[in-house]
């Protein structure tokens, strides 16, 4: 089936919460995850859409992250494991809503022609502690993370004018072995084949981020503490 740009979303940081609350989820905290749906076309850049942007550019946005796209068939699966929260399309600071694609039929080094812009997918999203304060869910990032349903990033190769409603026509597919699912896999769930994270480090359209980690695993053995990432301030 054809691969469907359902929405699209933009937004800027805001500060949001209780400077001075006393519970650490209720405190305040400034994100860039909190998007809106555009209508008509929008201009892609190099690093982002127009009129998106992140608060944290350490860990969220730049060339490597330009477009962060998700796929809309996971919110059904988030109302059936938290039926009592209210997790809606664009709740997790996706750029893209996708449709029939999902994290098992999309790989490192996708080239893919959307509208003007061509794309190119560049690693899964590690998800941090933002979207478990804006839902109040603790754990929302480590369900995120071992149930698979990250997401992934794009490149931009062209820039150009995107739409929802358009198609991503897929060009050219370097590496299908290393699905989104498998990198996702060697990452978080295999984390001491060594033999399966030095071959994933040589792919060269994955993200320099994403090699440099799995570098450092391999040669120094490091299996870094992802609490900081995952819960962070949230306790």
């Amino acid at each position: 089936m054809d691969v469907l740009l359902e929405r699209i979303y933009v937004g800027q940081p805001k500060t949001v919460g209780e400077k001075d609350a006393a519970l650490p989820m209720d405190r305040e905290w400034r994100s860039g995850i909190f998007k809106e749906p555009v209508e008509g076309p929008i201009w892609l850049e190099k690093t982002n859409l127009v009129g998106d942007g992140q608060a944290d550019l350490k860990h969220h946005g730049g060339p490597e992250k330009a477009v962060f796209a998700y796929p809309s068939e996971h919110y059904l699966f988030w109302r059936k494991e938290l039926p009592d929260t209210e997790i809606f399309p664009g709740g997790m600071g996706e750029n893209f809503s996708l449709i029939n694609q999902l994290e098992n039929s999309v790989s490192i080094g996708d080239i893919y022609e959307i509208g003007d812009a061509v794309i190119q997918v560049s690693q899964p999203r590690q998800p941090c502690w933002k979207p478990a304060r804006r839902f109040k869910v603790k754990n929302l990032a480590l369900l995120l993370q071992n149930s698979g349903r990250t997401g992934w990033y794009y490149r931009v190769l062209k820039v150009g004018r995107v739409e929802a409603g358009q198609e991503l026509a897929l060009i050219d597919r370097p590496y299908p072995h290393w699905t989104i699912e498998k990198c996702n896999t060697i990452m978080h769930v295999e984390k001491y084949n060594v033999e399966e994270a030095k071959l994933l480090s040589q792919c060269e359209a994955l993200s320099l981020n994403w090699r440099t980690t799995l570098e450092k695993r391999i040669e120094k053995g490091e299996d870094p503490d992802v609490r900081k990432r995952v819960i962070g301030p949230n306790e």
